[in-house]
């Protein structure tokens, strides 16, 4: 059984780019052992978050506290993952011409110092990859070649190949995207099991799968916190669906990586359009139909925004 207390804590945080606020003073706390999902808007900061807990942006101001003890700030994206830290992007990378063993053997000599591809692994490593295996259910395919799995496969394996690293911290990047509706349940079913004994912060837009699978939400807007709690409360507030209905642009007048728009309300008939897409999506109801079920809020926005505002660079 994991101890109490916070796994991150992230205290005031400022990120700027080119003059553009994308995380506005934020505070974010994670509990270990919480499975965590961050949902909002294109632009509200939620890869520049992940970006900045790997090191990958350093902040402006403010304080990343791992652990409850370690500072990040000022550490190598390298000293993070040593620490326990693991992050997932949205695309899997694996080696593809390596077999599922053999990537895993190889993620598990990143962290250990012994890259794999020189010699098998052996002792606790080993049991370490043997383990994974059966974690991620892909025992069966252990010798199959990564470039011959599914998308949803070769997302398990590049999830088992951070498992195998032991972090204590796993940040997952829109994992479900582009899985069918059995992938994405056994997905699910995953990070459930590997929240057990370890945090997990999962960036999602695809709704169905957040209600099925998620207990804790965290809204981000315009680089704040905007809203956290159950999954319902969530989705039942007032200002969460002023903001995906595009009401939401408030008091700060920018829009950190969009280009400047109007904070008139847009016409009636654009904020309906968005209004059904988000219906379509899965947001008020059970999700879209589909093999890959509610395609997500992300996925609306994209095809009702147009006449709105101008494409936006993701942060």
């Amino acid at each position: 059984m994991m101890p109490a207390g916070p796994i991150l804590d992230v205290h005031d945080v400022t990120v700027r780019f080119d003059g553009f606020t994308v995380l506005d003073q934020l505070c974010f706390t994670m509990q270990r052992g919480d499975l965590r999902f961050l949902i909002g808007p294109n632009g509200a900061g939620k890869t520049t978050l992940l970006d900045v807990v790997t090191g990958k942006t350093k902040p402006e101001s403010g304080r990343v506290v791992y652990d409850g003890r370690r500072d990040l700030a000022g550490l190598s994206e390298a000293a993070i993952v040593q620490l326990g830290i693991g992050r997932k992007f949205q695309t899997p990378a694996v080696f593809r011409s390596l077999t599922v063993y053999e990537n895993l053997e190889v993620a598990a000599g990143f962290r250990s110092g012994l890259i794999g591809l020189f010699g098998r692994l052996a002792g606790e490593s080993a049991q370490r990859v043997a383990q994974t295996l059966e974690e991620i259910d892909l025992a069966e395919r252990r010798d199959v070649a990564a470039g011959a799995l599914s998308h949803g496969e070769r997302q398990w394996l590049e999830i088992g190949m951070l498992l195998v690293q032991d972090p204590q911290l796993l940040l997952l990047d829109e994992p479900v995207a582009g899985m069918t509706r059995a992938e994405r349940d056994r997905t699910g079913a995953l990070l459930q099991r590997v929240a057990r004994d370890r945090s997990v912060l999962v960036v999602e837009h695809d709704m169905a799968f957040l209600r099925q699978f998620g207990s804790t939400v965290t809204v981000l807007h315009m680089g704040r916190l905007l809203v956290e709690g159950p999954v319902a409360a969530v989705q039942a507030d007032e200002r969460v669906v002023e903001v995906y209905l595009g009401r939401g642009h408030g008091h700060r007048g920018e829009t950190h990586d969009q280009s400047p728009v109007s904070h008139e309300a847009p016409p009636e008939g654009a904020r309906l359009g968005r209004f059904a897409a988000l219906v379509g999506a899965g947001w008020f109801g059970s999700g879209g139909g589909g093999s890959g079920g509610g395609v997500g809020i992300g996925a609306a926005e994209a095809s009702t925004d147009a006449a709105t505002r101008s494409p936006a660079r993701e942060v």
